[in-house]
């Protein structure tokens, strides 16, 4: 499996920006998609942006033109620049890696950042 740590949370104005970052370490032989997902006080967890190992992402329509996703596979990095930030981007931001290892095909998920946007 993976342990994942993200980091680049922080309170920001908004209309601005933050990159976050979420490095994989462990025993594992691939990663395959990764995703980035948030969870707000009193909401369940949400979707926010996959990239998958060819390349091609997906976005949620809330985040759509503002974020990207990218990832470094030498480095077991994911990103997220996320721009033009809201207040109701505020929330938890968790990463998501699907990998391949010993175990087979598996799922780690990171401890989360805190992202707090002010109006």
């Amino acid at each position: 499996q993976a342990t994942l740590s993200e980091s680049g949370g922080g309170l920001a104005r908004a209309g601005e920006s933050l990159r976050l970052s979420c490095v994989a370490a462990g025993n594992f032989e691939s990663i395959g998609a990764w995703g980035w997902y948030r969870q707000a006080p009193g909401n369940q967890r949400e979707f926010v942006a996959r990239i998958r190992s060819d390349g091609s992402v997906d976005y949620a329509d809330a985040v759509k033109g503002r974020f990207t996703i990218s990832r470094d596979d030498a480095k077991n990095t994911v990103y997220l620049q996320m721009s033009g930030l809201k207040a109701e981007d505020t929330a938890v931001y968790y990463c998501n890696m699907r990998g391949y290892g010993d175990i087979g095909n598996f799922a780690s998920w990171g401890q989360g950042t805190q992202v707090t946007v002010s109006s």
